[in-house]
């Protein structure tokens, strides 16, 4: 195993030697100009991140499942994306997975992370299959937990990918589809919750959208499979259908209603003029893109 002192995210950051002798103006503009490496460390990256949202867009084509798995805050940055695709994009629950080493209080037994059966024991939980897209998130690149899930979700017949935040690390060696997202050693030394979990949040974004878009999602720069949940998401829903086809507040209302609240559908009826059901007959022949329709 590697040892924890040899890690880019346990080096001492030497713009920050001085921090608590800092005044706090000064700690802010440090911090944020860090920040920005978490951005910038990404720019190298962009042929892997295309490559894992294709493989995770083709297996939720196929019927699979988006499974981030993690510890500590790495984890919780896949349980909080995972958490916000259903309002988003109208998924399913189960569609997209957010699995954290012992469960959202796992912090309070971080010692479940330092063993590889547990990450194996999480997926077969969730009666992983070949079908499913498993992707690891590790700041440090080491960690049993993921090791174990990933091992595990290959030998499944699983496609897997990583993020991970230290080049050359055991995950990247036994994950070919490492995302190698290296921002640098932290303002506060080994707190990988700053810029590790900073650029970890970005990929995660990015494979999450990006791979929804692909499903028809996303039309224009809009989320047209959004669930009008609350009253936030109705507005919003409103205004998204007001905007793509031109219409008055008062015809996207009634559009949606007579949609039985599907934005996409209300789109195409409004684009098309006709019933409810030809517009998702036409949906369904283009695949859920409103721009094959």
């Amino acid at each position: 195993m590697v040892e924890l002192e040899q890690l880019i995210t346990e080096q001492p950051n030497k713009k920050s030697a001085n921090f608590s002798e800092m005044s706090l103006e000064q700690q802010i503009n440090t911090m944020n100009d860090e920040n920005m490496n978490a951005v910038r460390c990404l720019e190298s990256q962009t042929t892997k991140i295309k490559r894992v949202i294709m493989e995770t867009s083709a297996a939720l084509k196929k019927g699979g499942r988006l499974i981030y798995i993690g510890a500590g805050t790495s984890g919780m940055i896949g349980w909080l994306d995972a958490l916000e695709c259903p309002p988003t994009f109208g998924t399913e629950p189960e569609k997209v997975l957010g699995l954290l080493a012992g469960g959202v209080d796992g912090f309070s037994n971080a010692r479940v992370e330092d063993h590889k059966e547990n990450g194996k024991a999480d997926l077969e939980r969730i009666a992983l299959t070949e079908n499913d897209m498993v992707v690891g998130l590790a700041a440090s690149g080491r960690t049993p937990y993921v090791l174990g899930a990933l091992e595990y979700a290959q030998n499944v017949g699983a496609k897997t990918a990583a993020v991970v935040c230290n080049p050359n690390s055991l995950i990247a060696k036994m994950c070919p589809l490492t995302i190698e997202a290296v921002a640098g050693p932290e303002v506060l030394t080994g707190s990988t919750r700053l810029k590790a979990g900073t650029a970890t949040k970005l990929v995660c974004n990015m494979i999450s959208t990006l791979s929804m878009a692909q499903l028809g999602k996303v039309y224009k720069n809009y989320m047209v499979d959004v669930q009008l949940s609350n009253e936030k998401l109705i507005d919003r829903g409103v205004r998204i259908v007001c905007e793509t086809i031109g219409c008055t507040r008062a015809e996207a209302v009634s559009l949606i209603q007579s949609a039985d609240g599907q934005i996409k559908t209300a789109i195409v009826m409004g684009k098309k003029g006709c019933s409810k059901s030809y517009a998702k007959a036409l949906l369904d022949k283009a695949d859920g893109r409103i721009e094959a329709v």
